[in-house]
């Protein structure tokens, strides 16, 4: 019988290298401009210069502004999603430490290291642009929000997901939610997704809040107060699903 031979991945051309290496480069110095500046300060102009480039030879690997813009929200969101998966793979979930407030308290933490970086992705829109459709951020926003969906209804069947108790659903709401395209909300059924977006409502909430310095107040027991609300709020949320 013959031996089949190693299959071999050519090598990536030299000039690819270079052109990924400089627009790497350049997703570097914007996110520092963006760090000091705050992303409403975004200036291309700034960022060839700090790289001692020209707009027009920065242009050669991002064609516009947006494209730019569109590039880091996916690396920022990118980025978000592995710490969340990190916080998930590093504990074990116990009644005391439940896997989502773990979770949940790495998008907190995220958020309040990066304040600059997470207004870029939930702070007010940047004027003019425009997220391509069903391009990059996109994806990247839905791998976030299964990490947040698979801890939220661990160890629960569908059928329990879709008896769960909520409010009554309006026909039109709930005709929107059987529309919803898979890869936007999995294979949960309307009851779960109503859930899915209060939990998230509640978490992302908080987060915004201490980002933007409204619960400064509470000074150092900021983090205590936090996964406070969300434990109550993933209790809430179990109760309203009968059990097996």
């Amino acid at each position: 019988m013959p031996t089949e031979r190693p299959t071999t991945t050519a090598p990536v051309p030299l000039r690819e290298r270079r052109r990924a290496a400089a627009a790497q480069e350049i997703l570097d110095a914007a996110e520092q401009h963006i760090g000091e500046h705050g992303p409403a300060a975004l200036s291309l102009r700034a960022v060839a210069r700090s790289l001692g480039m020209t707009v027009q030879a920065l242009y050669h690997y991002f064609p516009n502004r947006d494209a730019l813009v569109t590039a880091l929200i996916a690396k920022a969101y990118g980025e978000l999603s592995d710490a969340l998966q990190a916080a998930a793979d590093g504990v074990r979930a116990t009644p005391s430490t439940p896997r989502l407030v773990v979770v949940a308290d790495a998008y907190r933490d995220w958020g309040v290291a990066r304040p600059e970086h997470f207004q870029l992705l939930y702070g007010t829109p940047l004027r003019y642009y425009a997220a391509p459709a069903e391009g990059p951020t996109t994806q990247a926003v839905r791998r976030m929000g299964a990490i947040f969906q698979r801890e939220l209804f661990a160890g629960f069947t569908p059928a329990q997901l879709a008896a769960a108790d909520v409010p009554p659903l309006s026909p039109p709401y709930r005709e929107h939610l059987t529309q919803l395209p898979l890869h936007a909300q999995g294979d949960l059924p309307p009851a779960a997704v109503a859930l899915f977006l209060s939990a998230w409502g509640h978490v992302h909430g908080l987060v915004v809040l201490q980002v933007f310095g409204h619960t400064a107040f509470l000074g150092d027991h900021q983090a205590e107060v936090f996964r406070t609300s969300v434990r109550m709020m993933l209790d809430d949320i179990h109760r309203r699903i009968p059990a097996a």
